[in-house]
Protein backbone atom coordinates (compact mmCIF):
# COMPACT_ATOMS: atom_id res chain seq x y z
CA UNK A 1 0.00 0.00 0.00
CA UNK A 2 1.35 3.35 -0.98
CA UNK A 3 2.18 6.27 1.70
CA UNK A 4 -0.81 8.91 1.30
CA UNK A 5 1.66 11.79 1.50
CA UNK A 6 0.52 15.52 3.03
CA UNK A 7 1.50 18.24 0.58
CA UNK A 8 -0.72 20.58 1.52
CA UNK A 9 0.85 24.39 2.29
CA UNK A 10 1.95 25.21 5.13
CA UNK A 11 -1.29 26.71 7.40
CA UNK A 12 -0.53 30.24 9.55
CA UNK A 13 -0.06 28.35 12.90
CA UNK A 14 2.80 26.11 10.69
CA UNK A 15 4.33 29.34 9.52
CA UNK A 16 4.97 30.43 12.49
CA UNK A 17 7.03 27.34 14.06
CA UNK A 18 6.15 28.06 17.66
CA UNK A 19 3.71 25.19 18.55
CA UNK A 20 5.58 22.65 16.74
CA UNK A 21 8.99 24.29 18.79
CA UNK A 22 7.08 24.04 21.72
CA UNK A 23 6.06 20.27 21.16
CA UNK A 24 9.78 19.56 20.84
CA UNK A 25 10.67 21.10 24.25
CA UNK A 26 8.26 19.02 25.81
CA UNK A 27 9.04 15.54 24.29
CA UNK A 28 12.92 16.47 25.18
CA UNK A 29 11.73 17.58 28.44
CA UNK A 30 9.71 14.04 28.97
CA UNK A 31 13.04 12.05 28.23
CA UNK A 32 15.07 14.30 30.52
CA UNK A 33 12.60 13.65 33.48
CA UNK A 34 11.69 10.10 32.56
CA UNK A 35 16.16 9.13 32.43
CA UNK A 36 16.41 11.27 35.28
CA UNK A 37 14.17 9.78 37.79
CA UNK A 38 13.71 6.26 36.39
CA UNK A 39 16.56 3.29 36.49
CA UNK A 40 17.49 1.72 33.76
CA UNK A 41 17.61 -1.79 33.20
CA UNK A 42 21.04 -3.26 33.54
CA UNK A 43 20.37 -6.27 30.74
CA UNK A 44 23.04 -6.55 28.50
CA UNK A 45 20.94 -7.20 25.60
CA UNK A 46 19.47 -3.62 24.51
CA UNK A 47 16.68 -4.98 22.22
CA UNK A 48 15.56 -6.86 25.52
CA UNK A 49 14.93 -4.08 28.02
CA UNK A 50 11.46 -2.65 28.88
CA UNK A 51 9.92 0.12 27.42
CA UNK A 52 7.50 2.39 28.28
CA UNK A 53 6.38 4.78 31.49
CA UNK A 54 8.25 4.05 34.98
CA UNK A 55 11.75 2.61 32.54
CA UNK A 56 14.50 4.79 31.47
CA UNK A 57 14.79 5.36 27.81
CA UNK A 58 18.64 5.33 27.98
CA UNK A 59 19.89 1.85 26.80
CA UNK A 60 23.98 2.56 26.35
CA UNK A 61 26.13 0.20 27.90
CA UNK A 62 28.22 1.40 30.75
CA UNK A 63 31.38 0.11 29.16
CA UNK A 64 33.80 -1.87 30.71
CA UNK A 65 31.75 -2.49 33.03
CA UNK A 66 28.80 -3.72 31.25
CA UNK A 67 29.52 -5.75 27.70
CA UNK A 68 27.11 -6.96 25.60
CA UNK A 69 28.06 -10.71 24.30
CA UNK A 70 29.58 -11.67 21.25
CA UNK A 71 27.91 -13.91 18.44
CA UNK A 72 29.15 -16.92 17.92
CA UNK A 73 30.56 -15.77 14.09
CA UNK A 74 32.29 -12.70 15.59
CA UNK A 75 35.50 -12.62 13.91
CA UNK A 76 37.84 -11.66 17.44
CA UNK A 77 41.27 -11.15 17.44
CA UNK A 78 43.75 -13.38 15.88
CA UNK A 79 45.49 -16.49 17.58
CA UNK A 80 47.92 -18.78 15.71
CA UNK A 81 46.79 -22.47 16.17
CA UNK A 82 49.06 -24.88 17.96
CA UNK A 83 50.20 -28.27 17.48
CA UNK A 84 49.21 -31.11 20.12
CA UNK A 85 53.01 -30.42 20.85
CA UNK A 86 53.29 -26.60 21.10
CA UNK A 87 54.55 -25.38 17.75
CA UNK A 88 52.40 -23.41 15.63
CA UNK A 89 50.21 -25.27 12.75
CA UNK A 90 51.64 -22.23 10.21
CA UNK A 91 54.44 -24.02 7.66
CA UNK A 92 55.15 -20.38 6.78
CA UNK A 93 53.66 -20.63 3.39
CA UNK A 94 52.51 -16.87 3.17
CA UNK A 95 49.30 -17.54 1.68
CA UNK A 96 47.54 -15.32 4.00
CA UNK A 97 49.81 -12.67 3.63
CA UNK A 98 49.63 -13.12 0.10
CA UNK A 99 45.52 -12.76 0.49
CA UNK A 100 45.23 -10.02 2.82
CA UNK A 101 44.18 -6.93 1.10
CA UNK A 102 45.45 -4.64 4.06
CA UNK A 103 48.77 -5.74 3.99
CA UNK A 104 48.94 -6.00 7.44
CA UNK A 105 50.54 -9.40 7.78
CA UNK A 106 54.45 -9.79 7.63
CA UNK A 107 56.37 -13.68 8.05
CA UNK A 108 59.66 -14.96 8.10
CA UNK A 109 60.26 -18.46 7.08
CA UNK A 110 62.70 -20.76 8.30
CA UNK A 111 63.37 -24.69 7.67
CA UNK A 112 62.64 -26.84 10.76
CA UNK A 113 66.07 -28.23 12.05
CA UNK A 114 66.60 -31.67 11.05
CA UNK A 115 63.53 -31.85 8.76
CA UNK A 116 64.61 -30.07 5.25
CA UNK A 117 60.99 -30.64 3.88
CA UNK A 118 59.19 -28.68 6.55
CA UNK A 119 59.15 -24.70 7.33
CA UNK A 120 57.90 -22.79 10.56
CA UNK A 121 56.99 -18.99 10.94
CA UNK A 122 60.59 -17.54 12.48
CA UNK A 123 58.54 -14.48 12.46
CA UNK A 124 54.88 -13.66 12.63
CA UNK A 125 53.39 -9.84 12.78
CA UNK A 126 49.96 -8.88 12.30
CA UNK A 127 49.71 -5.29 12.70
CA UNK A 128 46.31 -4.76 14.02
CA UNK A 129 45.68 -1.34 13.69
CA UNK A 130 45.92 -1.78 9.77
CA UNK A 131 43.87 -5.40 9.86
CA UNK A 132 40.31 -4.47 8.17
CA UNK A 133 38.84 -7.62 10.21
CA UNK A 134 37.60 -9.39 6.70
CA UNK A 135 39.10 -13.22 7.34
CA UNK A 136 40.53 -13.66 4.31
CA UNK A 137 43.38 -14.77 6.21
CA UNK A 138 41.36 -17.32 7.86
CA UNK A 139 40.27 -18.65 4.68
CA UNK A 140 43.29 -18.43 2.57
CA UNK A 141 45.48 -20.73 5.29
CA UNK A 142 46.05 -24.42 4.08
CA UNK A 143 46.29 -25.61 7.27
CA UNK A 144 43.79 -24.33 9.68
CA UNK A 145 46.96 -22.24 11.18
CA UNK A 146 45.12 -19.20 11.59
CA UNK A 147 41.83 -18.85 13.19
CA UNK A 148 39.54 -15.53 14.74
CA UNK A 149 37.74 -17.30 17.13
CA UNK A 150 39.10 -15.79 20.17
CA UNK A 151 36.19 -13.71 21.02
CA UNK A 152 38.33 -10.32 21.74
CA UNK A 153 39.11 -7.41 19.87
CA UNK A 154 42.43 -5.59 20.31
CA UNK A 155 43.25 -4.29 23.21
CA UNK A 156 43.17 -0.14 23.36
CA UNK A 157 46.46 0.97 23.88
CA UNK A 158 48.45 4.46 23.40
CA UNK A 159 51.65 3.31 21.03
CA UNK A 160 51.04 1.63 18.08
CA UNK A 161 53.88 -0.63 18.80
CA UNK A 162 51.32 -2.38 20.98
CA UNK A 163 49.37 -3.27 18.38
CA UNK A 164 52.01 -5.39 16.61
CA UNK A 165 51.17 -8.74 17.70
CA UNK A 166 54.09 -11.18 16.66
CA UNK A 167 53.97 -15.32 17.12
CA UNK A 168 54.21 -15.61 21.08
CA UNK A 169 51.67 -13.43 21.35
CA UNK A 170 49.39 -15.28 18.62
CA UNK A 171 50.35 -18.56 19.86
CA UNK A 172 47.42 -19.65 22.09
CA UNK A 173 44.27 -21.43 22.78
CA UNK A 174 43.47 -25.06 21.99
CA UNK A 175 45.53 -27.24 20.02
CA UNK A 176 43.98 -28.77 16.64
CA UNK A 177 45.53 -31.90 15.13
CA UNK A 178 43.78 -33.29 12.13
CA UNK A 179 44.59 -37.03 10.69
CA UNK A 180 45.63 -35.47 7.23
CA UNK A 181 48.35 -33.48 8.46
CA UNK A 182 51.22 -34.12 6.89
CA UNK A 183 54.02 -34.16 9.88
CA UNK A 184 51.71 -36.92 11.30
CA UNK A 185 52.11 -38.77 7.78
CA UNK A 186 55.38 -38.84 6.77
CA UNK A 187 58.67 -39.59 8.95
CA UNK A 188 58.93 -36.30 11.03
CA UNK A 189 62.63 -35.99 12.77
CA UNK A 190 61.92 -33.10 14.27
CA UNK A 191 59.12 -34.58 16.41
CA UNK A 192 59.89 -37.26 18.50
CA UNK A 193 58.83 -40.70 18.02
CA UNK A 194 56.61 -40.64 21.34
CA UNK A 195 55.13 -37.41 20.82
CA UNK A 196 54.23 -38.21 17.42
CA UNK A 197 52.24 -41.29 18.47
CA UNK A 198 50.40 -39.10 20.68
CA UNK A 199 49.77 -36.52 18.13
CA UNK A 200 48.44 -38.69 15.97
CA UNK A 201 46.09 -40.18 18.63
CA UNK A 202 44.74 -37.39 19.23
CA UNK A 203 44.07 -36.25 15.63
CA UNK A 204 41.16 -36.07 14.16
CA UNK A 205 39.00 -36.15 10.79
CA UNK A 206 37.90 -32.71 8.83
CA UNK A 207 34.81 -32.19 10.07
CA UNK A 208 32.00 -32.32 7.63
CA UNK A 209 30.54 -29.21 8.52
CA UNK A 210 30.76 -26.19 6.43
CA UNK A 211 28.82 -23.14 5.55
CA UNK A 212 28.81 -19.97 3.16
CA UNK A 213 31.59 -18.48 4.84
CA UNK A 214 34.18 -20.84 5.07
CA UNK A 215 35.50 -23.22 2.52
CA UNK A 216 38.58 -24.34 4.04
CA UNK A 217 39.03 -27.81 5.15
CA UNK A 218 39.27 -27.92 8.85
CA UNK A 219 37.65 -24.57 9.29
CA UNK A 220 34.09 -24.09 9.51
CA UNK A 221 32.20 -21.21 11.49
CA UNK A 222 29.18 -23.17 12.41
CA UNK A 223 31.76 -25.93 13.91
CA UNK A 224 33.52 -23.32 15.84
CA UNK A 225 30.10 -21.79 17.10
CA UNK A 226 29.41 -25.30 18.38
CA UNK A 227 32.55 -25.48 20.08
CA UNK A 228 32.74 -22.27 21.85
CA UNK A 229 28.89 -23.34 23.21
CA UNK A 230 30.16 -26.62 24.52
CA UNK A 231 33.18 -24.78 25.99
CA UNK A 232 30.75 -22.85 27.88
CA UNK A 233 28.55 -25.05 28.95
CA UNK A 234 31.36 -27.07 30.38
CA UNK A 235 32.85 -23.96 31.62
CA UNK A 236 29.00 -23.44 33.49
CA UNK A 237 28.44 -20.11 31.59
CA UNK A 238 25.31 -18.91 29.94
Amino acid sequence: MAYQLDNRPLDLRERFYFPEVIRGIGTLAGHFLRNLFFSRDANPDILARPRGLGYSDNVTLQYPEEKAPYPPGYRGLHRLVPREDGSPRCVACYMCATACPAQCIYIEAAEVPGDPIEKYPAKFVIDELRCVVCGFCVEACPKDAIRMDTGEHAPPSLERVHQLLDEKALLRGPAVSYLSDPWLRRPAPSIPAEALAAMTASARPYPDASDEYAQTPGFSVKALAAEARERAERAGTP
